[in-house]
């Protein structure tokens, strides 16, 4: 036989192995996080990974400066979660009640901490749904440390790393492959299709999952709510990268302001635009009471959660602690 084939034979062989590995056929595929049993659930849907156009022109009807200049930006593969949390499955990190649950960790668990090592969300002195909803609502008036503690809880009980997404990770899971201030378009007539915002929620969030899904099938990354990102706001932070940059963090011990993404049911359309951005700021604890202020919740923040990524490429345990550690007073 040939040299030429025998190569050949091999290549195919080492293709064969590979696209019917676990490994490979995990990577490819969505699935279901399960907590205890089926009555907690986390859709995961797979991102491939790629490049894109971060940011908007100032043409864009709504840009504002801090989405400015537009540049190439590359990620990695992840999941990401097809739905925001909602209060079904945060109140089970506040409550902690399925803690003696956790899966047993093993040699091939992403993440080997125990989940009493996690700090715990105090319980707030109001009942943060203000009424809105619970059942299948999103979680809302968390800080970012207690999104990220959130993501550390999640990964100690089920033995897979999750953590917030980046901004970059962020707008292009949203983006969904298009260029337009939408994920649909530029069309603000179809918004109501995708969105719940001002115009349309009736003064309160609603469920998840009840408007259409972009095309990478991830539901109100328009609105509803607006989604906490693991990056330090800096608004003149596009100015300072080249083209071509790979999975960008603007890392950053403030407190203040950490970037938020997507609007909510109480925006108008130009906040709900795939690049636009927000900064959070202080102003969000305004009315609680306690001394010191709480680190856990944001009392004047009733349009802010979050929801979660999985990176394919699993980061070290080193590597792991950075992307939780945010311990400093909020």
């Amino acid at each position: 036989m040939k040299t030429e084939t025998k190569l050949k034979i091999s290549t195919l062989f080492i293709v064969i192995l590979l696209l019917g590995s676990p490994f490979f056929l995990q990577a490819q595929n969505n699935y279901v996080e399960s907590l205890a049993g089926p009555d907690f659930t986390l859709p995961m849907q797979f991102i491939s990974g790629g490049s894109f156009k971060m940011g908007s022109p100032k043409t864009e009807l709504g840009h504002f400066g801090d989405e400015s200049p537009q540049h190439i930006v590359t990620v990695n593969d992840f999941w990401i979660g097809q739905f925001e949390i909602t209060w079904d499955l945060y109140n089970l990190f506040v409550s902690r009640e399925l803690d003696a649950q956790q899966k047993i960790k093993s040699s091939d668990s992403e993440v080997q901490i125990d989940v009493d090592a996690v700090s715990g969300a105090t319980t707030p002195y109001v009942e943060m749904s203000f009424g809105m909803g619970i059942d299948n609502f999103p979680a809302i008036c968390m800080t970012q440390l207690a999104a990220v503690k959130f993501c550390e809880w999640l990964s100690a009980m089920t033995g897979h790393f999750y953590r917030l997404p980046t901004e970059a990770e962020w707008e292009y899971a949203c983006r969904a492959g298009s260029e337009s201030a939408y994920s649909f378009g530029e069309d603000i007539g179809q918004l109501s299709e995708f969105a719940w915002y001002a115009e349309n929620s009736n003064d309160k969030y609603q469920k998840v999952g009840t408007k259409k899904p972009n095309a990478w099938g991830l539901y109100d990354m328009h609105g509803n709510v607006a989604e906490w990102t693991l990056d330090q706001y800096i608004p003149t932070a596009y100015g300072a990268r080249t083209n071509g940059v790979n999975n960008p963090l603007e890392a950053g011990e403030k407190v203040y302001p950490k970037t938020v993404r997507g609007g909510s049911w109480m925006d108008k359309p130009n906040r709900l635009r795939s690049a636009a951005r927000r900064p959070s700021s202080k102003q969000w604890k305004k009315r609680d009471p306690q001394i010191p202020k709480s680190k856990w919740w944001h009392t004047d923040a009733p349009f802010v959660g979050f929801r979660v990524v999985r990176p394919l490429i699993t980061p070290t345990e080193e590597e792991q602690k950075k992307y939780w550690k945010y311990e400093s007073t909020q």
